[in-house]
């Protein structure tokens, strides 16, 4: 097989042809873009067994770009993705020290002490919707990206500029120097962020950082930024479009609230909106499935593959919120499972029954088939999502 497939027959499956392979087998050959011959791994347990093996690393100095376009970001000296503090880049002990000083910042009683903020949040944005809306742009953009703005210190009326470089970031699409323009403005806005967080600290996360120097700090808040408004927008946007195409389950959100964290779990698993990744190289010679992954190998891991394994997930393709999805890949597995898959997760329960709360009579106001998808984005989701009521 030549590069990651990512065109799709529906817009909640994975593609046909991953399904094919990962019925085969799960874990295949797989020609890079630039003719390195490296794995693709498209089982739930070979997947997690990748991300926990201590033989793997996340570094991208030997990475290999699994889609077309990418090789002048991923290879080629390019140090793009490794600016200092970018840590889910890093090996221990490296990723350690970062790790441990951000896992104070995350706990998960942190996280629900911002509970009642969140909700706050959420039903500002409800009240300021009116029919017909893109409820991208006006709800599921919204609450991550002002969540995340309070809790890192970041002026929220920025966030048009960090929202068009991040979406120039995550565009296949995108050429190089579009990319690396993009992330300079990004780095040069949070240069000048830390340098006024040094002269006036506050009470947010960038200031209880500033025992990092400024390059790790730079990065690290950058970091934080994009994937904690990125991500959580597309799973709101995305998640929205699979429950107003699934009445029976959106109902299942609506009435009945005991199942709102399983919920969750399974629009996590279902949607699978890191479709690209993760990628691993190993750093000596592992047997995996029956295979022996060679020292310098690529390996890409498919979350939505994983996530559609019907080894782990009976029944994979069918929408269940009662399931118990727990286990799933979308926040990744090991030492670089996500930092914020908390905070993530209280913006989900909230956000999702709020909103049909607010509007029972919530309804695309488009053809389904018209919505515009984002299959050629790194992080998957909706473009816009039309709706009414």
């Amino acid at each position: 097989m030549t590069t990651l497939p990512m065109e799709r027959e529906t817009p909640f499956d994975p593609p046909g042809k991953l399904l094919d392979l990962a019925a085969r087998a799960p874990i295949h050959r797989m020609t890079y873009t630039d003719g390195h011959l490296g794995w693709l791994v498209t089982g739930h347990a070979l997947g997690r067994a990748v991300l926990a093996h201590p033989d793997f690393t996340s570094s991208p100095k030997d990475l290999h770009p699994p889609v077309p376009g990418r090789e002048k970001v991923f290879g080629g000296g390019s140090d793009f993705l490794t600016p200092p503090g970018f840590f889910i880049r890093m090996d221990p002990p490296e990723h350690t020290r970062f790790r441990k000083l951000l896992t104070g910042q995350f706990t998960v009683r942190r996280m629900q002490r911002l509970e009642p903020r969140i909700t706050e949040i959420t039903e500002q944005v409800l009240d300021a919707m009116r029919p017909p809306a893109d409820l991208v742009e006006d709800f599921a953009l919204p609450i991550p990206s002002l969540v995340i703005c309070e809790l890192l210190g970041v002026p929220y009326e920025d966030r048009d500029s960090f929202q068009d470089d991040t979406r120039v970031i995550v565009n296949l699409e995108s050429e190089a120097e579009e990319i690396f323009a993009a992330g300079g403005r990004l780095q040069a806005y949070f240069a000048d962020l830390v340098a006024r967080k040094r002269a006036e600290p506050d009470d947010a996360l960038i200031s209880g950082l500033l025992e990092l120097d400024d390059e790790d700090l730079v990065g690290v808040a950058l970091l934080l930024l994009v994937a904690g408004h990125e991500t959580t927008a597309n799973m709101l946007g995305l998640g929205t479009y699979a429950l107003l195409t699934n009445p029976d389950q959106l109902a299942v959100m609506r009435e009945r609230p005991s199942v709102v964290d399983g919920a969750v779990e399974e629009l996590l698993r279902y949607l699978s909106i890191i479709h690209l990744g993760p990628f691993r190289v190993a750093t000596a010679d592992v047997s995996i499935g029956g295979q022996t992954i060679k020292k310098g190998d690529s390996v890409t891991i498919s979350t939505s593959a994983a996530n559609f394994d019907p080894a782990r997930f009976p029944d994979p393709a069918r929408l269940d919120l009662t399931r118990q999805a727990t286990g799933h890949l979308s926040f990744g597995h090991g030492i670089h499972q996500c930092l914020g898959q908390q905070l993530a997760r209280i913006e989900m329960r909230i956000a999702f029954p709020a909103l049909l709360r607010r509007f029972p009579e919530l309804r695309l106001a488009c053809d389904p088939a018209e919505v515009p998808m984002r299959s050629h984005m790194s992080i998957y989701g909706v473009h816009r999502l039309p709706v009414t009521w």
